[in-house]
């Protein structure tokens, strides 16, 4: 093992490989927006969410706090990219004007395909193999009031038939992995390397030791 020599450094962001996700979240006329967001971490039935506090998600989740959180897969790259320049907001707050667009109807922008969720009010992307329904449990601002987190109680999961180890309630990670936004670039999930201790799904490949 080589020790590498290391720089001090101030990047612009620290998105060091976090899973994308897009979220569905009903707006104030009943319609329903659409945004991709690359923070995002699971604690248990619990997931965490950083947004920016001016976005149209943040105001729903505020008056209306369900949502289906999808989780994207490599496959859906391009079309988180059409959705990276939109906002639903209108008018477009004033610090995202040089860089967003409003969208009223973020789905056919996306070319991507709402589904009835079964126990929240905003669809599910019918393209992701990993669905999860859930409502808001806190809203919490932060970083000088740039950012919100969002803590959700996820309240049900549809997981494509494909992507789950038959005869169980696990998802295959030998067939299914996130797509991983790696400062600012797309990337899959390299083949695997092994396993933790905890695993339910590990495979054996020959006879025991």
């Amino acid at each position: 093992m080589t020790t590498d020599a290391h720089l001090v450094i101030q990047p612009s962001i620290l998105y060091f490989g976090t899973p994308v996700v897009l979220l569905t979240t009903e707006n104030a006329d009943g319609g329903f927006n659409l945004a991709p967001i690359s923070s995002a971490w699971a604690l248990g039935r619990h997931l965490v969410l950083g947004l920016g506090s001016e976005s149209q998600t943040v105001r729903n989740l505020a008056q209306r706090p369900e949502l289906v959180v999808n989780v994207a897969s490599p496959e859906l790259w391009q079309h988180v990219e059409r959705l990276a320049p939109l906002t639903g907001a209108s008018p477009v707050p004033e610090a995202k004007r040089p860089v967003y667009r409003h969208e009223r109807d973020k789905f056919a922008a996306a070319g991507l395909t709402p589904a009835a969720a079964d126990l929240v009010k905003p669809p599910r992307v019918a393209e992701c193999a990993l669905q999860l329904e859930a409502r808001v449990r806190a809203l919490t601002p932060g970083g000088a009031g740039l950012f919100v987190s969002v803590e959700c109680e996820v309240l049900r999961v549809h997981a494509a038939e494909r992507i789950v180890v038959p005869g169980t309630q696990h998802i295959d990670p030998a067939v299914w992995s996130p797509l991983v936004y790696n400062f600012r670039h797309y990337h899959g999930l390299t083949p695997e390397l092994g396993h933790g201790f905890r695993s339910e799904t590990s495979r054996t490949t020959g006879p025991a030791a």
